[in-house]
């Protein structure tokens, strides 16, 4: 797992672009696809799509290499967004890779106020 944080780490700063997939560019779900495939492993293209793969884990359980899952729209039940656990700091402090709309490609806590009122759900990949 460590080599997918690793590959995904090496993209921040990266811009966002909606259906991005290189170092021009990048979006959400993007940005976890080519770091999985930095270890040869294909996980589903889409946000939506992605919330379906690997098995459910609560937040209070969550490890490096997890997937988070946020609903960003209107609809506070569609996936319309995705994260990596990078690092568990602490019971409150959880870091996730994301590719921000905004910022592009980042690291933040899960646990601030915007992203835990948006949060949805969390997938650990099977190996």
């Amino acid at each position: 797992m460590d080599q997918v944080i690793h590959a995904s780490r090496t993209y921040i700063g990266t811009p966002y672009k909606y259906g991005g997939t290189t170092r021009s560019g990048m979006d959400c779900s993007g940005l976890l696809m080519v770091s999985f495939k930095s270890i040869d492993m294909e996980i589903p293209r889409t946000s939506a799509d992605q919330s379906k793969y690997g098995k459910g884990v609560r937040m209070e359980e969550l490890q490096p290499g997890d997937l988070v899952f946020f609903a960003a729209g209107k609809s506070r039940r569609k996936i319309t967004h995705v994260g990596l656990v990078t690092e568990v700091r602490g019971r409150k402090d959880v870091r996730f890779i994301h590719a921000s709309t905004k910022l592009g490609v980042v690291e933040n806590n899960l646990y601030s106020d915007y992203y835990k009122k948006i949060f949805v759900k969390a997938r650990r990949p099977l190996w």
